[in-house]
């Protein structure tokens, strides 16, 4: 859900997903004279009008050291001194007013000016179609050391720390297994990494109350490769009997991350994304499940299925995927594209659409970025690209990153964590999960295309964006056209983290610079809006972008 609202002086724009809820602030020429910041109230009318300020990250230089956990950083005492925002607390299927008070005086006088509020309801977390359940992602971060300390969730008593997590990833996962109730139920998976034992428990179960359970698995003989772990979780869980190993086509990886639902011989629903059958891919790195009740998906889903169960080789699996499932150039709400295939056309595809964008490109890229992609980011557009990363990749791909990062437009985040504690400042050293080694932050393959326009654009599912995901290996992408209520959750989502990664990218490098004994803490006048009104800036288009406006108005206030 969305909601605008403004009077004379400031503007805000609402961008409500299920667990997160964007705020875009504008404010006149006027208006930011003298601006400290905005404090931000959050009502929560589902939860018997429950009023919390949402948290600041900063706080003036006169104001006492803050330790972790020892105070909230309330943005009605410490403004947020940023034209964008986010609830990251947000829970779904609620209702909330957000009322948006700029502050002006001086550090030790704060005085409130004109407040505007906005009220929106969060998306649920399942509707007719969609139902999106992203993991937090984020392990290390100031709010796990508050809740667990820097330990390991195995290390943490009980199991808060895997739920705090899991965010729900897990439990939503075993859920739509356990939607096959018996006789008359099937389900069909392609999958990676499969060795999380209770979700290979509950494949168990739902065969042993009659449904009919078939998975293809990936399977490699080598030391190391998923295969061997996979066949040692199947043995210690007893499945053998409902598995498929998937071994031909050895150059190559069965990259996919798929399970579709059947009632009766109809396929009626898919659970697609980036997350693997692991430990580490459902409690460690960023990840997204998502599940999609839409019969024509479903089937084409158990075409691909009904092949890649028979062994293919890519010499005979690819020229099938490019004539069963063509890139078509028409618009379904919902569109497949399979790999392996013989040409980099979906590839191409991606590329042009986010060419085509006219109003912003949002994308995760966990091992870099393709030349295809690369050679559209070095384009000078009007609009931002925000590119989400969990490392450069390989050496190729470390170039494609240096050439994207020179233009100005292309906002990157990469993976991080607050390095060492800071004796002056509040923020504690943060440790990750240890569940994971390749990719130790950003898992996801998403990339969003003009969120807030008309025609927003997903494309998702397991491949990498990448020539090698798209001719080689087995994989299952989604387009999703016109669907504003799954882009809002995603984009929520993708700026959760790119905040989070953001932060601790510019937290290091001044650590690094100048040394762990610095003090970082707002700006004591309203010198820090500057950067948000050169025309042309990043930070410019960011103010307009977040707060609904078009590229063409940048530069001009709001006055409404």
């Amino acid at each position: 859900m969305r909601a605008y609202k403004s009077n004379a002086k400031i503007a805000v724009n609402a961008v409500a997903g299920n667990n997160v809820v964007l705020l875009g602030m504008d404010a006149t020429e006027e208006a930011r004279k003298g601006l400290l910041g905005f404090a931000i109230q959050r009502t929560d009318h589902t939860s018997g009008g429950e009023e919390r300020w949402l948290r600041s990250s900063l706080s003036f230089d006169h104001h006492p050291t803050h330790k972790a956990g020892d105070e909230s950083l309330d943005s009605i005492s410490h403004p947020i001194q940023d034209f964008k925002w986010g609830d990251y607390a947000a829970k779904p299927d609620h209702e909330y007013t957000y009322k948006v008070i700029p502050i002006y005086g001086s550090p030790t006088d704060l005085v409130q000016g004109d407040a505007v509020s906005v009220k929106v309801k969060t998306e649920s977390i399942s509707n007719e179609t969609d139902a999106v359940f992203f993991n937090r992602g984020a392990a290390a971060s100031q709010a796990y050391v508050e809740r667990f300390g820097n330990k390991r969730p195995d290390e943490v008593e009980g199991d808060e720390a895997w739920k705090w997590l899991s965010r729900g990833l897990e439990e939503a996962l075993i859920g739509f297994i356990g939607q096959a109730e018996g006789a008359g139920w099937s389900l069909r998976a392609c999958l990676y990494e499969f060795n999380h034992h209770p979700v290979l428990e509950a494949f168990k179960a739902a065969a042993g109350r009659g449904a009919d359970v078939k998975i293809v698995f990936d399977h490699k003989k080598a030391e190391g490769d998923p295969g061997k772990g996979n066949l040692e979780a199947i043995k210690a869980v007893g499945i053998e009997d409902l598995v498929i190993p998937r071994e031909a086509n050895k150059s190559a990886i069965s990259h996919n991350k798929f399970i579709l639902l059947l009632k009766g011989d109809e396929p009626v629903q898919v659970w697609t994304g980036s997350t693997n059958i692991t430990r580490g891919a459902i409690f460690g790195h960023s990840n997204v499940g998502h599940q999609i009740r839409d019969k024509g998906l479903a089937a084409a889903y158990l075409t691909y299925w009904n092949k890649i169960v028979t062994d293919p080789t890519g010499k005979t699996f690819r020229p099938f995927n490019d004539e069963i499932f063509p890139v078509k150039a028409d618009d379904p709400p919902y569109q497949p594209i399979f790999s392996p295939r013989g040409s980099l056309e979906a590839l191409e595809t991606y590329a042009r659409m986010m060419d085509d964008s006219q109003g912003a490109v949002f994308m995760t890229a966990a091992f870099g970025v393709s030349d295809e992609l690369k050679d559209v980011l070095v384009q000078e557009k009007p609009y931002l690209r925000y590119l989400l990363m969990d490392n450069p990749g390989q050496k190729s791909n470390q170039d494609n990153y240096e050439a994207i990062k020179k233009l100005p437009g292309n906002r990157i985040a990469m993976g991080d964590t607050i390095r060492q504690d800071n004796e002056l400042d509040h923020w504690h050293k943060e440790s990750l999960t240890g569940l994971n080694t390749n990719v130790k932050y950003v898992h996801t393959k998403y990339m969003i295309i003009d969120p807030f326009g008309e025609r927003p654009v997903l494309i998702g599912g397991s491949a990498n964006f990448s020539a090698a995901s798209t001719t080689k290996n087995d994989e299952n992408m989604v387009i999703v056209r016109n669907n504003p209520c799954v882009v809002d959750i995603y984009v929520g989502e993708f700026m959760r983290l790119f905040s989070h990664f953001y932060f601790r990218n510019w937290l290091n490098a001044k650590y690094k610079k100048e040394g762990k004994e610095v003090e970082i803490h707002l700006t004591p006048n309203d010198s820090w809006t500057d950067q948000y009104y050169v025309a042309g800036s990043e930070r410019a288009k960011e103010r307009m972008l977040f707060v609904g406006k078009p590229v063409a108005d940048e530069g001009k206030a709001d006055a409404s």
